[in-house]
């Protein structure tokens, strides 16, 4: 389905029904990410689940250039446009700091909030990953999809998982097809740098719970501890043996984390 909020195209979907939990998800990536296990385990625990596309990313409208501000707006004006809020929002990475935009400058709206795999800082070594992705895609050069997946794999999913012959086999034939298009993908790379300063966290008052992912090296689990002792009312939990993509790897655990925080 698409809404018309704040003069481009939202692609979202509704499932189930219940309280709902709006789903925002991270750099480069659609709403489909959250199809596979966090949608179905959200409608059997009654909630309905809403996912939507980013700007900038296909189906959804957008051009190249915006902020966080534009971002935290289109997930603002899609709650009012649904009439959801009050409502939980769960984000991972980049949709865990939209998540965290809203909470701060829309408490009316937010109810409970989830981080997964947030960071309030880049760090020398995050600051250089992104830099070096940036560089590749202004450069023009386009890479092999083989190589492009063994990249995506090695730099988000866990040591055990990389060690598994079997599943990951399956995880390189997954990301080789799952190739996300849109002119706003660079954009969403430049904000996933951006810092935050403490003060602003301090700010939200909805009760959060702030999940990190043991093996994780994009956002490691130290940085989103930063973020769980700089907010109010938040607890932090660290699921063992997955990386960057840990709602994926560890599906059942995510869940659980996630589920049990809304009914509580």
């Amino acid at each position: 389905m698409l809404a018309r909020i704040n003069g481009i195209d939202l692609d979202h979907d509704r499932t189930g029904s219940g309280p709902p939990v709006l789903l925002i998800m991270g750099s480069g990536t659609a709403k489909t990410g959250w199809h596979l296990h966090q949608v179905p385990a959200l409608a059997a625990a009654g909630f309905e689940a809403v996912t939507f596309t980013n700007r900038g990313i296909a189906p959804s409208g957008g051009g190249p250039a915006f902020t966080l501000d534009d971002m935290a707006a289109d997930t603002v004006g899609l709650i009012e446009h649904l009439g959801l809020g009050p409502c939980a929002i769960v984000g991972t990475s980049l949709g865990a700091r939209v998540a965290r935009e809203v909470a701060r400058t829309r408490p009316d709206l937010v109810s409970r909030c989830v981080l997964m795999a947030p960071r309030a800082r880049s760090d020398r070594m995050r600051t250089a990953s992104t830099a070096a992705e940036i560089a590749l895609a202004d450069s023009g050069v386009s890479v092999p999809p083989r190589y492009r997946a063994v990249v995506r794999a090695m730099q988000n999913l866990s040591p055990r998982t990389l060690a598994d012959d079997e599943r990951i086999a399956d995880w390189l034939d997954l990301f080789e097809l799952a190739v996300t298009e849109g002119p706003g993908i660079r954009s969403q790379l430049e904000l996933s740098t951006a810092d935050e300063h403490g003060e602003d966290l301090a700010k939200i008052t909805a009760p959060c719970r702030v999940i990190a992912f043991a093996d994780d090296i994009v956002a490691p689990p130290h940085l989103a501890k930063e973020i769980a002792d700089a907010l109010p009312a938040a607890d932090y939990h660290v699921v063992p043996d997955c990386g960057h993509y840990g709602y994926l790897e560890r599906p059942a655990q995510v869940n659980r984390l996630i589920t049990e925080f809304l009914h509580a």
